[in-house]
């Protein structure tokens, strides 16, 4: 299991767009989407490959395509964000969705739907969720992921928490987490500090 911080110019200039709470909607859902494009094309640096025949307008030759299938998995509301970002990169991806709702008292994550392409058993699933916090939706959705079969899950987010970093690496050492941004901490609410303020109601405008 890998924890990566994509260290990557653009990605830091986007992610300050995305924490300044004056950026509107239409700015917010855009610089979120390409932050998701440039960390699929990092994260998918090695995807294995297979040799296929092609031919060119001038000859035949072997040149290499993805050998396995793709399958994009959104946590609701906020994972949608990033679907189309990744989408744009890789068009033949499949995509699943989990719904999750978290208790404001208690912090703990309840389902309320799934549903999944049957290509996660065998392909790579790019579990997207953009704030990695108290690692609580994190755990129970990679829970469900694992019980559908799927066996190759990578957790895609833009910014991460220390306390959300460790619970998933200690409910799942198997996973890879990928994140644009690992902040300092989370505050009394279950917030990230410095984070961005609640991802989903910044994607769609609402309160």
């Amino acid at each position: 299991m890998a924890v990566v911080i994509l260290n990557h110019a653009l990605v830091s200039h986007k992610m300050t767009n995305i924490r300044k709470k004056d950026t509107n909607t239409k700015d917010f859902y855009q610089n979120v989407n390409e932050i998701a494009g440039l960390m699929a094309y990092e994260i998918s640096r090695d995807f294995p490959l297979k040799d296929v025949q092609i031919e060119t307008p001038i000859t035949k030759t072997v040149q290499k395509e993805l050998a396995c299938d793709i399958v994009i998995v959104p946590i609701l509301r906020a994972g949608m964000g990033m679907v189309e970002g990744i989408r744009n990169l890789i068009p033949t991806a499949k995509v699943g969705f989990i719904g999750m709702y978290r208790d404001e008292e208690t912090l703990e994550p309840h389902e309320y739907f799934c549903k999944l392409p049957e290509t996660i058993k065998t392909g790579i699933t790019l579990l997207v969720d953009p704030m990695l916090a108290t690692g609580g939706s994190a755990v129970a959705a990679v829970n469900l992921l694992k019980q559908k079969g799927a066996t190759n899950i990578k957790y895609v987010g833009l910014v991460g928490a220390p306390e959300g970093v460790k619970t998933l690496e200690d409910a799942h050492p198997d996973i890879d987490i990928y994140l644009a941004a690992l902040d300092e901490k989370l505050n009394s609410k279950g917030y990230i500090v410095p984070g961005l303020g609640d991802c989903g109601d910044r994607l769609f405008g609402t309160k």
